[in-house]
Protein backbone atom coordinates (compact mmCIF):
# COMPACT_ATOMS: atom_id res chain seq x y z
CA UNK A 1 0.00 0.00 0.00
CA UNK A 2 1.11 3.37 -1.04
CA UNK A 3 0.84 5.50 1.43
CA UNK A 4 0.55 9.71 -0.34
CA UNK A 5 3.03 11.91 1.20
CA UNK A 6 1.59 14.94 3.46
CA UNK A 7 0.97 18.32 1.36
CA UNK A 8 3.22 21.02 2.36
CA UNK A 9 2.74 23.49 5.19
CA UNK A 10 3.34 26.78 6.13
CA UNK A 11 5.27 25.62 9.13
CA UNK A 12 7.19 23.51 6.82
CA UNK A 13 7.91 26.41 4.58
CA UNK A 14 9.10 29.01 7.40
CA UNK A 15 11.80 25.50 8.87
CA UNK A 16 12.98 25.84 5.16
CA UNK A 17 13.33 29.72 4.97
CA UNK A 18 17.08 31.23 6.08
CA UNK A 19 15.84 34.65 7.19
CA UNK A 20 13.18 32.79 9.46
CA UNK A 21 15.90 30.81 11.40
CA UNK A 22 18.20 33.92 11.89
CA UNK A 23 15.20 36.13 14.01
CA UNK A 24 15.22 35.99 17.34
CA UNK A 25 12.81 33.26 19.40
CA UNK A 26 10.10 36.39 20.16
CA UNK A 27 10.30 37.47 16.96
CA UNK A 28 9.57 33.93 15.23
CA UNK A 29 6.43 33.18 17.28
CA UNK A 30 5.33 36.95 16.82
CA UNK A 31 5.67 36.11 12.70
CA UNK A 32 4.43 32.85 12.69
CA UNK A 33 1.17 34.09 14.76
CA UNK A 34 1.13 37.23 11.95
CA UNK A 35 1.11 34.58 9.15
CA UNK A 36 -1.83 33.61 7.13
CA UNK A 37 -2.32 31.13 4.59
CA UNK A 38 -4.29 31.80 1.29
CA UNK A 39 -5.39 29.35 -1.41
CA UNK A 40 -4.60 30.60 -5.17
CA UNK A 41 -6.57 27.86 -7.81
CA UNK A 42 -4.98 27.45 -10.96
CA UNK A 43 -5.22 30.44 -13.65
CA UNK A 44 -6.69 33.01 -10.62
CA UNK A 45 -4.03 35.93 -10.00
CA UNK A 46 -2.39 36.42 -6.87
CA UNK A 47 -1.93 40.52 -7.60
CA UNK A 48 -1.95 42.19 -10.95
CA UNK A 49 -0.40 44.88 -12.73
CA UNK A 50 -1.08 48.15 -11.40
CA UNK A 51 -2.46 47.39 -8.07
CA UNK A 52 -0.65 47.98 -4.86
CA UNK A 53 0.15 45.03 -2.59
CA UNK A 54 -0.05 44.20 1.12
CA UNK A 55 2.02 41.87 1.90
CA UNK A 56 5.08 39.78 1.09
CA UNK A 57 4.25 36.12 -0.32
CA UNK A 58 5.72 32.94 0.61
CA UNK A 59 5.00 29.98 -2.17
CA UNK A 60 3.97 26.96 0.22
CA UNK A 61 2.86 24.67 -2.42
CA UNK A 62 2.64 25.04 -6.15
CA UNK A 63 3.74 27.69 -8.72
CA UNK A 64 3.33 31.33 -9.88
CA UNK A 65 4.40 33.16 -13.10
CA UNK A 66 5.34 36.39 -13.31
CA UNK A 67 4.25 37.95 -16.39
CA UNK A 68 2.96 41.13 -18.37
CA UNK A 69 0.72 41.26 -20.90
CA UNK A 70 0.10 43.82 -23.63
CA UNK A 71 -3.29 45.01 -25.38
CA UNK A 72 -3.31 42.87 -28.38
CA UNK A 73 -3.04 39.79 -26.26
CA UNK A 74 0.88 38.82 -26.02
CA UNK A 75 2.39 37.78 -22.83
CA UNK A 76 6.19 38.18 -21.76
CA UNK A 77 6.81 35.73 -18.67
CA UNK A 78 9.62 37.13 -16.34
CA UNK A 79 9.74 34.31 -14.24
CA UNK A 80 8.18 31.57 -11.51
CA UNK A 81 8.29 31.04 -8.07
CA UNK A 82 8.04 27.49 -6.77
CA UNK A 83 7.37 26.08 -3.78
CA UNK A 84 9.63 27.66 -1.16
CA UNK A 85 10.35 30.41 -2.67
CA UNK A 86 9.50 34.27 -1.04
CA UNK A 87 8.87 36.94 -3.62
CA UNK A 88 7.13 40.51 -3.50
CA UNK A 89 9.42 42.59 -1.54
CA UNK A 90 10.63 45.08 -4.20
CA UNK A 91 7.07 46.18 -4.64
CA UNK A 92 6.43 46.37 -0.89
CA UNK A 93 9.72 49.01 -0.53
CA UNK A 94 9.43 50.46 -3.81
CA UNK A 95 5.77 51.79 -2.04
CA UNK A 96 4.00 51.18 -5.83
CA UNK A 97 1.91 49.69 -7.62
CA UNK A 98 3.25 45.76 -9.21
CA UNK A 99 4.73 46.19 -12.83
CA UNK A 100 3.58 42.36 -14.04
CA UNK A 101 0.58 40.42 -13.21
CA UNK A 102 1.27 37.18 -10.75
CA UNK A 103 -0.56 34.10 -11.89
CA UNK A 104 -0.69 30.69 -10.81
CA UNK A 105 -0.15 27.97 -13.26
CA UNK A 106 -2.20 25.36 -10.81
CA UNK A 107 -3.36 24.94 -7.72
CA UNK A 108 -1.31 26.60 -5.34
CA UNK A 109 -1.26 28.04 -1.52
CA UNK A 110 0.87 30.66 -0.33
CA UNK A 111 1.87 32.56 3.16
CA UNK A 112 0.93 36.26 3.53
CA UNK A 113 2.77 38.29 5.67
CA UNK A 114 1.09 41.85 5.94
CA UNK A 115 3.37 44.91 4.56
CA UNK A 116 3.22 46.48 8.51
CA UNK A 117 4.98 43.49 9.78
CA UNK A 118 7.53 42.86 6.84
CA UNK A 119 8.30 47.06 7.51
CA UNK A 120 9.15 46.09 11.38
CA UNK A 121 10.95 43.51 10.31
CA UNK A 122 13.08 45.64 7.92
CA UNK A 123 13.49 48.24 10.45
CA UNK A 124 14.60 45.74 13.68
CA UNK A 125 16.04 42.98 12.02
CA UNK A 126 19.62 43.38 10.14
CA UNK A 127 19.34 39.42 9.47
CA UNK A 128 16.33 39.92 7.63
CA UNK A 129 17.48 43.39 5.78
CA UNK A 130 20.70 41.06 4.77
CA UNK A 131 18.19 38.57 3.17
CA UNK A 132 16.58 41.05 1.41
CA UNK A 133 19.66 42.74 -0.07
CA UNK A 134 20.81 39.40 -1.55
CA UNK A 135 17.49 38.50 -2.66
CA UNK A 136 16.92 41.66 -5.05
CA UNK A 137 20.54 41.85 -6.23
CA UNK A 138 19.93 38.15 -7.41
CA UNK A 139 16.55 38.92 -8.79
CA UNK A 140 18.04 42.09 -10.62
CA UNK A 141 20.21 39.87 -12.59
CA UNK A 142 17.79 36.98 -13.24
CA UNK A 143 15.85 39.97 -14.77
CA UNK A 144 18.71 40.85 -16.92
CA UNK A 145 19.77 37.70 -17.89
CA UNK A 146 16.09 37.18 -19.17
CA UNK A 147 16.17 39.68 -20.96
CA UNK A 148 19.22 38.79 -23.20
CA UNK A 149 17.48 35.41 -23.12
CA UNK A 150 14.57 36.48 -25.31
CA UNK A 151 16.30 39.35 -27.24
CA UNK A 152 18.69 36.55 -28.22
CA UNK A 153 18.54 33.10 -28.05
CA UNK A 154 16.45 30.57 -30.09
CA UNK A 155 13.45 28.55 -28.93
CA UNK A 156 15.59 25.57 -27.91
CA UNK A 157 18.00 27.91 -25.49
CA UNK A 158 14.81 30.08 -24.55
CA UNK A 159 13.47 26.92 -22.90
CA UNK A 160 16.69 25.41 -21.66
CA UNK A 161 17.12 28.85 -20.09
CA UNK A 162 13.71 28.39 -18.27
CA UNK A 163 14.04 24.68 -16.98
CA UNK A 164 17.60 25.82 -15.62
CA UNK A 165 16.10 29.38 -14.02
CA UNK A 166 13.48 27.42 -11.91
CA UNK A 167 16.83 25.78 -10.19
CA UNK A 168 17.71 29.31 -9.21
CA UNK A 169 17.55 29.67 -5.24
CA UNK A 170 15.03 32.68 -6.06
CA UNK A 171 12.35 30.14 -7.80
CA UNK A 172 13.47 27.09 -5.98
CA UNK A 173 15.27 27.14 -2.94
CA UNK A 174 15.66 22.90 -2.81
CA UNK A 175 17.24 23.44 -6.47
CA UNK A 176 16.09 20.26 -7.24
CA UNK A 177 16.70 18.96 -10.60
CA UNK A 178 13.36 16.86 -10.41
CA UNK A 179 11.14 19.47 -11.69
CA UNK A 180 7.09 19.01 -10.77
CA UNK A 181 6.69 20.90 -13.94
CA UNK A 182 4.24 20.17 -16.80
CA UNK A 183 4.92 20.78 -20.19
CA UNK A 184 2.16 23.02 -21.00
CA UNK A 185 3.42 24.91 -17.52
CA UNK A 186 6.71 25.41 -18.99
CA UNK A 187 5.61 27.01 -22.15
CA UNK A 188 3.65 29.29 -20.30
CA UNK A 189 6.63 29.96 -18.45
CA UNK A 190 8.92 30.23 -21.89
CA UNK A 191 6.33 32.38 -23.27
CA UNK A 192 6.65 29.85 -25.82
CA UNK A 193 3.74 27.95 -27.97
CA UNK A 194 3.56 24.39 -26.50
CA UNK A 195 4.12 23.13 -30.01
CA UNK A 196 7.33 24.84 -29.94
CA UNK A 197 8.41 24.06 -26.76
CA UNK A 198 7.65 20.24 -26.83
CA UNK A 199 9.72 20.41 -30.22
CA UNK A 200 12.31 21.83 -28.39
CA UNK A 201 12.06 19.43 -25.46
CA UNK A 202 12.14 16.12 -27.67
CA UNK A 203 15.54 17.47 -28.60
CA UNK A 204 17.05 17.85 -25.42
CA UNK A 205 15.69 14.23 -24.42
CA UNK A 206 17.14 13.02 -27.60
CA UNK A 207 20.36 14.30 -26.56
CA UNK A 208 19.78 12.61 -22.91
CA UNK A 209 19.79 16.63 -21.47
CA UNK A 210 16.52 15.60 -19.69
CA UNK A 211 14.07 13.07 -18.97
CA UNK A 212 10.31 13.76 -19.19
CA UNK A 213 7.30 11.64 -17.67
CA UNK A 214 4.04 11.46 -15.65
CA UNK A 215 5.82 13.45 -12.48
CA UNK A 216 7.70 16.33 -14.60
CA UNK A 217 10.97 17.18 -16.15
CA UNK A 218 14.40 16.07 -14.87
CA UNK A 219 17.18 18.01 -15.51
CA UNK A 220 20.13 15.33 -16.31
CA UNK A 221 23.04 17.62 -17.79
CA UNK A 222 22.43 21.03 -16.89
CA UNK A 223 25.74 22.34 -17.96
CA UNK A 224 24.57 21.72 -21.60
CA UNK A 225 21.25 23.16 -21.19
CA UNK A 226 23.05 26.67 -19.44
CA UNK A 227 25.66 25.92 -22.80
CA UNK A 228 23.35 26.00 -24.84
CA UNK A 229 22.58 30.15 -23.95
CA UNK A 230 26.48 31.15 -24.04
Amino acid sequence: MTIAPKPPTLDGLLAQSPWFHALPPAVQADVRAGLVEQAVPLGESLGRRGELPGHWYGVIDGLFKWSVSSADGRTVSLGGQLGGSWFGEGTLIRKKPRNADVIALRDSRVALMPRDMFQVLRETQPAFNEFLLRQINERLHWFMDKHVDHSLLDTDAQVARALCGLLHPLHNPSESPQLRLSQEELASMASLSRPRCNQALSRMRARGWIRTGYGGITLLDVDALLGMGS
